[in-house]
Parts: C-alpha cells; structure tokens; sequence
C-alpha cells in the first residue's frame, strides 16, 4: 500500500477576513499579509516533492495555488469541490451586521452550522457532500504522491472534522485555522 500525502491549505489572509466578513463566495484577492504567508508557504514546501496542486475556483486561492506552484510548472487543477461555504445573503458582512440584520438565522447558524444554511446560502451537510468526493478523486489518481490542495477555512473544517470521526456539527467550535 502505497501513502498519499494531502497537504490542505487555507488560502492567505484577506482584507475581508482581516474584517471578519463572511467572504464564503466573494471573490477577493489576498492581502500583502496573505501573500507574505503564502510566500514563507511556498518555501517550506519547495522541497516536498509536491506532483500536483489542486484549489478552489475562488480567486483567494487561486493566488494562493499560483504563489505556492513557484516555478514546479505544475497546472493547476480547479475543482469546484474545494470551493467554500456559500453564505448567501450574509456574504460581505461582519458577523455584527448579520447578528443585527438577520439574528433569528444567525442564532440557528450558532446553534447548528453543519445542517443550517441561510437564504442564499450552502449548509456544511451540501460542502461536505462536495468535498468528499473531491478530496477523495484527488487521493485516487495520486496515490503515493505528495499533492497539495488549497480549499478555505469552513470547507476544511468540515472535511476534517468528518475524516476524525467527531460531530461534525462542532466544526467550527473544535477546529480552528488561522
């Protein structure tokens, strides 16, 4: 049996996240801090043997993807599966306005992030169902490679918390990613 090594990365720090605005679909690019962290990313990993890197169709991680690739000549790969957690309605706004503006559907969210979705918006059940059959159509055509996926903070959150078997609707209380 041969072992495949998954690096999941979140994508560098934004303005938006530096706001704490829920930027699940919002197009937006990483700050000077983002890019500096993907940077010192980019050299750590350098010499990881990395043979493919995959990332979200969001622009944040696209950067991300293309400041890690460096000069490995790897394309990248653009599945939708590691696309964030749409927020519908709340994307744009800090968590002060949406607590303000739509208080009954941020309660439901705090109470129950995993199977709650707000207008507009995705519930981690739907990111989980396109994740996994992501995460794993990467593992199968790599298999005994070093690959690296570039996702965001909720979707791997998620992920993670239903490959190490806990409830997944903690995802966001029991898994943190700066």
């Amino acid at each position: 049996m041969t072992t495949t090594r998954l690096y999941l990365v979140r994508h560098g720090a934004t303005q938006l996240s530096a706001e704490d605005r829920f930027s699940g679909d919002v197009g937006v690019p990483l700050s000077a801090e983002g890019r500096a962290q993907v940077e010192r990313l980019a050299e750590r990993v350098k010499d990881d043997g990395i043979s493919a890197i995959y990332c979200s169709p969001l622009d944040r991680a696209i950067e991300t993807a293309r400041i890690v690739s460096g000069g490995c000549n790897l394309e990248l790969q653009i599945p939708d599966g590691l696309r964030e957690i749409r927020h519908g309605r709340w994307e744009g706004l800090t968590r002060r306005e949406v607590e303000e503006r739509f208080g009954v559907e941020y309660a439901a969210w705090e109470e129950d992030p995993f199977t709650f979705a707000p207008e507009g918006g995705e519930s981690g059940v739907s990111v989980l169902a396109r994740v996994l059959p992501a995460v794993r159509e990467i593992i199968v055509r790599h298999a005994g490679q070093s690959v690296l996926a570039v996702s965001h903070k909720a979707t791997i959150r998620i992920l993670l918390s239903s490959l190490l078997g806990f409830d997944t609707r903690g995802y966001r209380d029991r898994l943190d990613q700066a």
